[in-house]
């Protein structure tokens, strides 16, 4: 009888240790503060991340910005705590020029650049003169050339992802035009321009299907999505509880199970 009474006494206290200890966490930090940019980042994270986090004591707050510079200023100043919307090649970029000291924690299921036309279906009917619409800012000017360089239309010479401009283009094969626009504003450019090579997000967010795309881009790690987060914060305790929800069998399902998701590069933890 002693025995089992000692057994039970060692379970309660289990229990009321593990209960401490969440209430502790959640006393240190009751709040998560995330931002966003207008695309499919914010859904997945309500579905499948901030249940974990809720398990843990946390309450989510939720932050929408109109573009990923506003959204990294909050995360330096300590406005929001972590960002979900840029790939590392963009976070290195901005940190270069902010002196900054932002960094990725965790990579995330992530939209690849597509190019998109309402006019065109097949590559041997672009004529010379077709007008191509590709993103304004040097690193996603980049990605887009790749893809026209992938389907044979140009020949571009190497360069620093920072540094890329249409000068960049050696031989134009197709004779095709290509024309700058901010990133937001390519899904609208579809009805003048021939093509538009578009970031994953602004085209699931305008309504584009990765699955309906002229060509898609071949995705490397650099350029698949991440949680960012002060360098000072990556170590921290709600910062792991955010990239152990990701990946979590939670999260993972539902990603699995909602077609919306079809064609996103999905990290390696989905392995």
């Amino acid at each position: 009888m002693k025995t089992t009474l000692s057994v039970l006494a060692a379970a309660m206290l289990a229990l009321v240790s593990v209960g401490s200890a969440a209430q502790a966490q959640s006393a240190t930090k009751p709040e998560i503060k995330i931002g966003f940019v207008p695309g499919p980042y914010i859904d997945g994270f309500k579905a499948g991340v901030e249940p974990e986090l809720k398990k843990k004591g946390y309450k989510v707050k939720y932050f929408e910005f109109s573009t990923g510079l506003e959204a990294n200023t909050a995360v330096f100043k300590n406005d929001i705590d972590a960002n979900v919307m840029q790939h590392t090649v963009f976070l290195d970029s901005y940190n270069q020029r902010q002196k900054t000291d932002l960094t990725g924690i965790i990579t995330v299921p992530t939209p690849p650049m597509g190019l998109y036309s309402t006019k065109h279906k097949k590559s041997e009917d672009v004529k010379a003169g077709a007008t191509v619409v590709v993103p304004n800012d040097p690193v996603n000017l980049q990605r887009a050339l790749w893809i026209l360089r992938d389907l044979g239309w140009i020949e571009i010479k190497d360069n620093n992802p920072v540094d890329v401009t249409e000068l960049d283009v050696v031989k134009n094969n197709k004779g095709i035009k290509i024309v700058p626009l901010e990133n937001a504003q390519a899904p609208r450019a579809l009805g003048d321009a021939d093509f538009a090579a578009v970031q994953g997000n602004f085209a699931i967010y305008s309504g584009l299907k990765l699955t309906e795309a002229f060509a898609l881009e071949k995705m490397t790690k650099p350029y698949t999505n991440v949680v960012a987060v002060k360098r000072g914060n990556a170590d921290a305790q709600w910062a792991r509880d955010i990239a152990d929800g990701y990946r979590s069998d939670t999260f993972k399902s539902a990603i699995r199970n909602d077609k919306f998701y079809a064609g996103f590069v999905l990290p390696d933890y989905f392995n």
